[in-house]
């Protein structure tokens, strides 16, 4: 059987989009409803506390809007979150899945680069310790990447000088894989190689939880074949950049809705 309900993917901004992309790519026949918090951007900075409540309004919003399944495209919600986490609905974190895929190339040396309450969380490092204990795990927080993002300011001449100094600690450390622990980050890739090279592995985790999404998906008997209707792009703050960077995301023309998720609900302003 096939189901038409829309996965939902939400992020705190629009860095989430990365992975509503990789979902389409794997997923051609699935809607996605997408919710960027843009208003209570960035996660990163807030408490545990705080960054489960508004997760959880999240995906209470997207329930109501009748998604059928759900994917946390933001790595301090996977974090910090999931395990507080009620709902009905099959949910996928990003940590996980990241962790996989720099388990299975790493030649022992990982870096993790993420935003201060992923990288307190230590999620990345005890995932990545739990699938192989030889693995050197260095972890680095980067606070000022998600708003440079925001910006729009991928390879600005000021963003690679930010990463030169975030990574400077990493490199000496001679990692051979570097974890991409924020939806943002893999919009930075050009900016990171001109300051990792070639030699580094970038993992970004998108298209290792679309590959899950996918096969659970099947598992559930819950995977769409034949796609109905656009994707849609709903947003807590809306302002022209937001529209611009989605469509740079996703390579095609978004229409951003403004919501108001103050209620824990699913109306509109």
């Amino acid at each position: 059987m096939s189901d038409p309900r829309p996965i939902g993917v939400f992020d705190s901004g629009v860095g989430g989009l990365t992975v509503a992309a990789a979902l389409s790519r794997a997923l051609p026949g699935e809607s996605i409803l997408y919710l960027g918090d843009t208003a209570r951007l960035p996660y990163g900075t807030k408490s545990e506390l705080t960054v489960a409540r508004y997760t959880q309004t999240n995906v209470d919003f997207l329930a109501g809007r009748g998604v059928k399944a759900v994917v946390v495209a933001c790595n301090t919600a996977s974090a910090l979150a999931l395990p507080h986490l009620v709902t009905a609905l099959p949910v996928w974190g990003v940590i996980e899945p990241g962790a996989r895929r720099a388990a299975a190339i790493s030649a022992g040396r990982v870096g993790v680069i993420a935003t201060e309450s992923t990288v307190r969380s230590d999620a990345y490092a005890r995932a990545l310790r739990a699938l192989r204990a030889d693995l050197e795990v260095r972890s680095q927080a980067c606070p000022l990447l998600v708003p440079l993002v925001e910006e729009g300011w991928f390879d600005d001449p000021v963003t690679v000088e930010v990463l030169r100094r975030y990574l400077e600690p990493l490199l000496e450390a001679a990692i051979d894989t570097l974890v991409l622990g924020c939806t943002h980050y893999p919009l930075l890739v050009p900016a990171l190689r001109q300051v990792v090279g070639e030699g580094v592995a970038l993992v970004d985790s998108a298209a290792a939880v679309a590959a899950e999404v996918a096969r659970d998906l099947e598992r559930l008997g819950l995977r769409s074949e034949h796609r109905e209707g656009e994707d849609h792009v709903c947003v807590t703050d809306a302002v022209e950049r937001l529209a611009r960077l989605a469509r740079e995301i996703l390579h095609r023309p978004v229409r951003l809705e403004l919501v108001d998720l103050g209620d824990g609900g699913g109306g509109t302003r």
